[in-house]
């Protein structure tokens, strides 16, 4: 797929078709949405938040999840030495870090806020912002389509993993408060006999 394969022509098709019909300004600050410095500290307020109201769990998962980022993403780009659409001669442009780094700190956050705020704007604006990185990274020439969509791929086994983290704080949670799980008695609630 990198080099030849049935997606190779229509991903350099479209990107020949986007790159630049934006002017540069807006598509370099669309892209540094997903600069370290910028998505990671979204992230880490969040995190802070959920655990100080006794989600540390759930807390650890998405900071794991941010740590795992550069593990899964370094190893790809070294392997396949994809050059970029704007800079044949450069490589390591599959797949995108900055893509991966918005998706797992915006959508992460979004993950650990969404249950204060009992609606779905959380969801809504980290699915923007990252949406906005990667728009900016295509438009700007930075990576093609597919180095993008390969890491929201990448990123969803990450935040399936906070998910579940915050699915399994919840249940333990509500053991602990004696209330009745769905389809499993508490054990440690006495029925009169």
């Amino acid at each position: 797929m990198l080099v030849s394969g049935p997606l190779l022509t229509p991903d350099h098709a479209l990107s020949r078709a986007l790159v630049r019909t934006v002017p540069d300004s807006v598509t370099e600050r669309l892209s540094d949405l997903g600069n370290v410095p910028v998505a990671v500290p979204v992230l880490a307020l969040a995190m802070a938040y959920a655990a100080r109201r006794g989600r540390a769990l759930v807390a650890g998962a998405a900071g794991l999840a941010m740590a795992l980022v550069p593990a899964l993403v370094i190893p790809f780009k070294e392997w396949t030495a994809r050059p970029g659409p704007l800079e044949p001669w450069a490589a390591g442009y599959f797949p995108s870090g900055h893509t991966a780094t918005a998706a797992v700190a915006y959508l992460g956050a979004a993950l650990l806020l969404r249950p204060y705020t009992r609606r779905a704007w959380p969801t809504a604006v980290a699915l923007v912002l990252t949406g906005a990185t990667a728009v900016g990274l295509i438009l700007r020439g930075w990576h093609w389509p597919l180095d993008v969509l390969a890491s929201l791929l990448m990123c969803a086994p990450l935040l399936l993993g906070v998910t579940w983290a915050d699915r399994s704080g919840r249940s333990d949670r509500s053991d602990r408060s004696g209330r009745v799980r769905k389809g499993r008695p508490d054990r440690s609630v006495q029925l009169p006999k």
